[in-house]
């Protein structure tokens, strides 16, 4: 017969193991499914919908320069001038609410992600510059395959009814977003959703980027001072996306040309969101246009971008500490 702790043909196991095991996957999993995940996931959310609907004027800007190459007007208030004036008044805020429902999905799942693995990972201690980066690398992939057919179909919405310079792009006649998904998966196949995936994975250093550096500025801060005031996160998040934008820009331009997915490419290159073809777009456009071709509109993404980025961050972070002060909860700071 067996003795205490030994199983029958297995090798000798501490009788404790498995019970202590078990609270151990316990915590792991709290530490997943916690309230204080939740609270950052829901603030990222809304303070990206809040920062995004700002300046969504100047995404669209942005847009317009990255997929409609023979635009010849260059500046960020041109663009703008030129899509009021052909367009109508409300034509900057078009595809306003995709984006939108698209941007509250996607930062919910990335803040979630990064959030949760962090209390899993860091357990109350100091994080670090390399634990930051690759929470963020692993939080952006996350966020890449749930969300991706969601900004392929908002992106295109966004961009119907444009008036182009680009006889190249083939026009969209959706209805709106359920409409979209069933034309592109009717007519292209369910892939076409994921179209611009590759260089999206290869993005998950932009935000990956961001937030290692803003979280290194807040720790250095924070050594300083008790609190961050609301100029010192405008600040130094405004300054880790920028420098996360410009490192990252010609594969942004990529991915907003194949997630718009109306150029009629060569058939050989029609695989979107491939290798080949990430090469290949980025080839043509130092080809047509010489390497500064590939930051056409980074004025306009940076103006937006480090504008919401910064707002964005201000929000999340302002609401995530009212959140937990309102509801008498210690904001457990894993920096």
């Amino acid at each position: 017969m067996a003795g205490p702790g030994v199983a029958v043909g297995t090798s000798a196991i501490p009788a404790g193991t498995a019970s202590q095991r078990e609270p151990a996957a316990a915590a792991a999993m709290s530490s997943v499914a916690s309230y204080e995940s939740l609270v950052h996931a829901v603030s990222g959310a809304v303070g990206s919908v809040t920062a995004m609907t700002v300046f969504f004027p100047l995404d669209t800007a942005r847009l317009r320069l990255q997929v409609d190459e023979k635009r010849k007007s260059k500046t960020t208030p041109a663009v703008l001038l030129e899509i009021i004036k052909e367009e109508g008044l409300l034509a900057p805020y078009r595809g306003w609410f995709p984006v939108i429902s698209s941007l509250c999905c996607s930062n919910f799942v990335y803040f979630y992600t990064f959030n949760s693995l962090k209390a899993l990972w860091v357990k109350g201690q100091h994080s670090t510059t390399g634990k930051d980066l690759v929470l963020g690398v692993v939080a952006g992939v996350a966020n890449v395959l749930l969300t991706t057919p969601l900004w392929v179909v908002n992106t295109r919405l966004k961009l119907q009814g444009a008036k182009f310079r680009n006889e190249d792009i083939v026009p969209t006649n959706y209805k709106g977003i359920i409409d979209a998904f069933h034309q592109i998966i009717r007519d292209e196949g369910v892939l076409a959703l994921w179209n611009g995936t590759f260089p999206s994975l290869l993005l998950v250093f932009n935000p990956a980027i961001q937030f290692m550096f803003y979280e290194g500025f807040k720790r250095k801060l924070l050594k300083r001072q008790v609190e961050l005031t609301a100029l010192d996160v405008f600040v130094i998040g405004a300054i880790a996306k920028a420098v996360a934008t410009t490192l990252t820009y010609p594969l942004q331009t990529v991915q907003s040309i194949l997630r718009f997915g109306r150029h009629r490419l060569n058939p050989e290159n029609r695989t979107l969101g491939s290798l080949k073809n990430v090469f290949y777009l980025l080839r043509e456009r130092v080809r047509r246009f010489g390497l500064m071709g590939l930051y056409k509109g980074l004025e306009a993404k940076l103006l937006q971008t480090v504008l919401t980025a910064a707002l964005m961050i201000l929000v999340y972070e302002k609401l995530t500490a009212a959140t937990f002060t309102v509801m008498g909860l210690k904001h457990s700071r894993r920096y």
